[in-house]
């Protein structure tokens, strides 16, 4: 055996895929970080238990009360309702100087959906 069919062997075995290619992408680049932003939202303790209170009480809860119901200072619920606001989870109404927010139902079953969605996507089909 000459080095020049050994090389030529080489890059031949390196070229060669590991196994048949039965990869199957089921989630591409734009679900990946539609459902990444819906669970970075959803991962925290404040927001979650923010969203618990909202969900649970039929209205507009006032902010005053989200803040007495939570361990933490005004700014960090501020913060937090914030956050919740600008991802589409909740609305404030704002009633003389309180904002009372709610839970935006169709925005949550909709994230519900995505993730739902995502892990069935990972359970092997029983056929």
């Amino acid at each position: 055996m000459n080095a020049q069919s050994t090389d030529q062997e080489t890059s031949a075995v390196q070229m060669m895929p590991c196994c048949a290619p039965a990869i199957r992408v089921t989630l591409g680049d734009a679900e990946a970080v539609q459902l990444a932003d819906a669970l970075s939202l959803l991962a925290h303790p404040i927001r979650l238990r923010l969203l618990a209170i909202l969900a649970r009480n039929a209205g507009h809860v006032c902010v005053c009360d989200l803040e007495a119901a939570l361990p933490v200072k005004q700014p960090t619920v501020s913060h937090h309702l914030r956050l919740l606001r600008d991802g589409g989870l909740i609305e404030g109404e704002r009633r003389g100087q309180w904002i009372y927010y709610a839970v935006r139902h169709e925005a949550l079953a909709a994230v519900r959906l995505l993730i739902d969605q995502f892990f069935a996507s990972l359970t092997p089909d029983k056929a």
